[in-house]
């Protein structure tokens, strides 16, 4: 992946991402749809992996057929939000290894404060998925890259269902190195932090809480 940020133009992930930004939608239909989006996402931003071939035998002949290559895929999930898109894609890679960054932003600095992380071994070996649902500042994304770096990942994409542009500007100057792959880039930040239009804070609606 090249392009520092892949929108997903997809029919269905537009008009899923619509019924999930309507206030209206309840809980369980935006768990659902969130769920459902998250594999349409994952489909985009594992377009690239790498590939080698393993010898098999079909029921008509022996063949060389394509197989992923490497170690397995980490998916990195940002507490708690993020684990609404992880849940979808871990049904597209059952086999991937999944990893936590535990974050909240400190209402008065919109600052990211850590208070958990628990990733898989040999990140430097595998390519690293980070998932949440909202790129807003930008800060807590780029305090969970910085961590995941420190403990060696080299090779890592940012998947997210809605992004502010403050927040991909920020993240472009902090990691440029990290492709975002995001179903929209809406129109701005409000004074609060939260993404316009938006569709509210993604983890209240998912969890049901305020």
């Amino acid at each position: 992946m090249t392009e520092h940020l892949t929108v997903v133009n997809h029919p269905l992930v537009q008009h899923k991402l619509t019924i999930m930004r309507d206030k209206e939608t309840s809980t369980a239909g935006f768990r659902r749809l969130l769920k459902e989006i998250s594999l349409l996402l994952a489909y985009e931003v594992t377009r690239e992996l790498d590939m080698t071939t393993t010898r098999i035998e079909t029921p008509m002949q022996p063949m060389d057929a394509p197989t992923l290559d490497g170690k397995k895929l980490a998916l990195i999930s940002i507490l708690r939000a993020g684990n609404g898109l992880l849940d979808g894609i871990l049904e597209l890679i059952p086999a991937a290894r999944v990893g936590f960054v535990g974050l909240y932003r400190d209402p008065e600095t919109l600052k990211p404060v850590q208070y958990y992380c628990k990733v898989p071994d040999h990140l430097d070996e595998r390519i690293c998925i980070v998932v949440d649902p909202m790129l807003a500042t930008g800060n807590s994304s780029v305090a969970a890259i910085d961590l995941l770096k420190q403990s060696g990942a080299k090779n890592l994409r940012f998947l997210c269902l809605l992004a502010a542009p403050e927040g991909v500007a920020r993240m472009k100057e902090a990691h440029p190195d990290v492709p975002i792959v995001t179903a929209s880039l809406d129109s701005h930040l409000n004074d609060h932090g939260y993404i316009v239009p938006g569709l509210g804070d993604a983890g209240d609606r998912m969890f049901g809480t305020k």
